[in-house]
């Protein structure tokens, strides 16, 4: 069911089966329904969809999570955005949490792919008009699409959590690498708290392995707050676990935003080096993904608030004064 104002404007949001129940959630926030979406994947492989309703002249937001098999669901989404635009969906607003293919974002070698323009470049020829995502790996990649990207930060979802949980008499915020020292910066600000950085270097001939050379900043005898955009394999956030509690670190807690967890991460993350980690529900994570020492926090109202904002063309970026 869509949801009509009295301009007669009217939203309607499409989800995709990657991630059902976050879908719910930001539908639930806008107290709004999910269109009805026939989708299946036939015995070869190839995905159908096609929706219950008109969508003729309304403004769209096709919501999909791209969690493994994740060029199952980009696939997914695609052909969603493709039958909407054929059936005169006025706008269409791809809204992807954790955008695929993030990490390819520039050629570090020769004969490389930019993968992460190449999916911008897919969503464009669908019929995307516009493109929401939380904490892209590399912000150039909102330079990819041609159109508005609407690029939303968690970070106010997680700060919530630890400006209750934590104290900043004996916290450090600590950037597990180089490239995420500003928006660990911006944590170390709005927590009161001082700042490190994990110097590490990685092979470039073995995938998912990095070795940690050095901490630069005070972490004995201090709480570290390990802030990163995502955690995968586990791997990195584990090694900088080891090497602040090998530094006299007393507690070290782990914040991120997506948790990809690819084996063996539930594994991994359950080391004791890790006192806590703290993920958003961006990607849906099943039982056997979870721990007692992990929490999961509710995203789909800062979508939901997003979405909002750009149906009644408001400011998403008002959103975000002064976080980043």
């Amino acid at each position: 069911m869509a949801l009509v104002t009295a301009n007669k404007k009217n939203l309607i949001l499409v989800s995709g089966r990657a991630h059902p129940q976050l879908a719910q959630d930001v539908a639930k926030e806008l107290d709004s329904e999910l269109l009805e979406t026939e989708a299946r994947t036939f015995a070869n492989g190839e995905i159908y969809a096609r929706f219950g309703e008109s969508v003729r002249g309304a403004d769209a937001f096709v919501i999909q999570s791209h969690t493994h098999p994740i060029n199952e669901w980009l696939m997914e989404q695609l052909i969603m955005v493709d039958a909407l635009k054929r059936a005169s969906a006025k706008r269409i607003t791809v809204v992807a949490p954790f955008y695929p293919y993030a990490r390819q974002d520039k050629k570090g070698r020769g004969r490389e792919p930019i993968s992460a323009r190449l999916v911008a470049d897919l969503y464009k020829a669908a019929g995307a008009d516009r493109i929401m995502s939380i904490d892209l790996h590399a912000s150039q990649i909102q330079g990819f699409f041609d159109g508005p990207v609407d690029h939303l930060f968690a970070m106010p979802v997680l700060l919530e959590h630890f400006q209750k949980s934590l104290s900043s008499d004996d916290l450090t915020v600590v950037s597990p690498d180089m490239g995420r020292v500003r928006v660990a910066d911006i944590w170390s600000d709005k927590l009161g708290a001082p700042l490190a950085i994990i110097h590490k270097r990685r092979d470039p001939r073995v995938p998912n392995q990095v070795s940690v050379h050095e901490i630069v900043g005070e972490v004995e005898g201090r709480v570290c707050l390990l802030v990163d955009d995502l955690i995968d394999t586990g791997r990195t956030i584990q090694k900088a676990a080891e090497a602040l509690k090998k530094n006299g670190a007393k507690g070290v807690v782990v914040a991120a935003t997506h948790a990809v967890f690819s084996d063996p991460a539930t594994e991994v993350l359950q080391d004791p080096s890790i006192d806590q980690v703290v993920v958003t529900d961006t990607l849906p994570l099943p039982d056997h993904k979870r721990w007692d020492r992990l929490t999961v926090l509710p995203i789909a109202p800062l979508l939901g608030r997003a979405i909002r904002e750009v149906f009644d063309d408001g400011s998403v970026t008002s959103m975000f004064d002064g976080q980043a």
